[in-house]
């Protein structure tokens, strides 16, 4: 009826018996494209868990080339990936757990020269970027572009999770309306992350993902998702659309695309956006 072959119906049969997914929502998964901006500890468990469940189309954005010090949480790299593409690695390890998925490599720089080209073929955008000045572009490009923004961050033991979603509530510059100055904040090499702490995250983020696009259940639209994993709490923020806000308010002052100087940081301590 929906055009699966039999081991697809085989493969999914746990997601095709689920009244809420279905053949349907398979297909859906079958059809969709999410890009995820970065292959690293965020980008890893979400990449698994969509090729895992039959997203058909995977863009994935890195330029990064895999380090021993990745492995103790990037889970898409193995020993034997040390100083290969992150790119290589991941499209073999997820080519490897699901044939049916696509993986289209973009192993560039994110600018305002490039970002909307690279997003303009995808239905969702998962960002996993340990940077600020590509958090603000990629936030900004899916606000011009009408595109949810499914948003992961990690710090020490912490983590959070949202869906930065213009056209139905906030964005990130809501939350945030301007990065920091560089050297204000400790950089992602400094603070350190356990490395599991991703895992939890990424994983977060694929369900969001996958709700999206199926369209089932309460989306994290409004609403920061807060991880503590050393007393294993979780907790929940309303985040309200800021009609001030510089790019997506009523009357927005930012109206291009901006490249801010490049260098990694956190905010801290709490509610707010971090490293992978």
């Amino acid at each position: 009826m929906f055009g699966f072959t039999n081991d697809q119906i085989y493969r999914y049969s746990r997601h095709i018996i689920l009244p809420d997914v279905g053949g349907a929502g398979q297909k859906k998964l079958l059809n969709a494209k999410v890009l995820l901006v970065g292959a690293g500890g965020l980008g890893s468990p979400a990449a698994m868990y969509l090729a895992a469940a039959g997203v058909g189309t995977l863009g994935i954005v890195d330029f990064d080339r895999v380090d021993l010090s990745n492995l103790q949480r990037q889970l898409l790299h193995r020993t034997r990936d040390i100083g290969r593409p992150k790119l290589d690695s991941a499209a073999d390890t997820l080519n490897a757990l699901n044939p049916d998925v696509r993986v289209i490599k973009h192993e560039i720089v994110l600018h305002s020269s490039n970002v909307t080209d690279v997003i303009r073929d995808y239905d969702i955008v998962l960002n996993g970027t340990d940077n600020f000045p590509t958090r603000y572009l990629v936030n900004d490009a899916c606000v011009f572009a009408g595109k949810p923004l499914v948003d992961g961050s990690i710090f020490m033991f912490e983590g959070q999770a949202t869906v930065f979603d213009a056209q139905r509530g906030p964005c990130y510059r809501c939350l945030f309306p301007t990065p920091p100055p560089p050297g204000e904040v400790p950089s992602c090499q400094e603070a350190g992350v356990l490395g599991v702490l991703p895992g939890i995250i990424g994983s977060i983020q694929a369900i969001e993902a996958i709700k999206l696009i199926i369209g089932k259940g309460e989306s994290l639209i409004g609403r920061l998702l807060l991880f503590d994993a050393l007393a294993m709490e979780f907790r929940e923020m309303k985040v309200e659309k800021d009609r001030h806000c510089p790019v997506c308010g009523d009357d927005p002052s930012i109206t291009e695309l901006i490249d801010y100087e490049q260098f990694c940081g956190v905010p801290f301590p709490e509610a707010v956006a971090v490293p992978a």
